[in-house]
């Protein structure tokens, strides 16, 4: 069959044929606006995990530079390549310290954030802004 649309070539289809070939048949509506509706953007994540993940991500950064900048700085007191630790070691080291830190210190602030979140109520009327000249 010439004439059906999988055989034709994009350039000498008729506009509507090469919109029915562009197009996927499974999907009426567009990619962005179902996800815009999709509630698991917009809902509060449920768990514990989902809520201290970036704290938890940073914490596990953090020692994992913290850990190799101690393992690199041992090696310069046991005088194995000296010039490439005197600078790497004692970088990593304050790098790994500075984003662990910051790791844990998310935490009792994601909590307390959480938990006014909770709390909050919306006002019961409306009041109109009062300007005092």
């Amino acid at each position: 069959m010439p004439d059906s649309p999988e055989n034709i070539p994009l350039g000498e289809c008729t506009l509507s044929q090469s919109r029915d070939q562009l197009t996927p048949p499974s999907r009426t509506e567009s990619t962005v606006f179902s996800l815009s509706r999709s509630e698991s953007l917009w809902a509060e994540p449920s768990g514990t995990c989902e809520v201290f993940w970036f704290p938890a991500h940073l914490m596990s950064t953090g020692g994992g530079f913290l850990a190799s900048g101690l393992i690199i700085s041992g090696l310069y007191f046991a005088g194995h390549c000296r010039r490439v630790t005197t600078i790497l070691g004692p970088a990593l080291l304050s790098i790994g310290l500075m984003v662990f830190v910051v790791g844990v210190v998310l935490i009792p602030i994601t909590r307390d954030n959480r938990r006014r979140a909770g709390t909050k109520k919306p006002p019961s009327y409306y009041r109109p802004p009062t300007f005092n000249l």
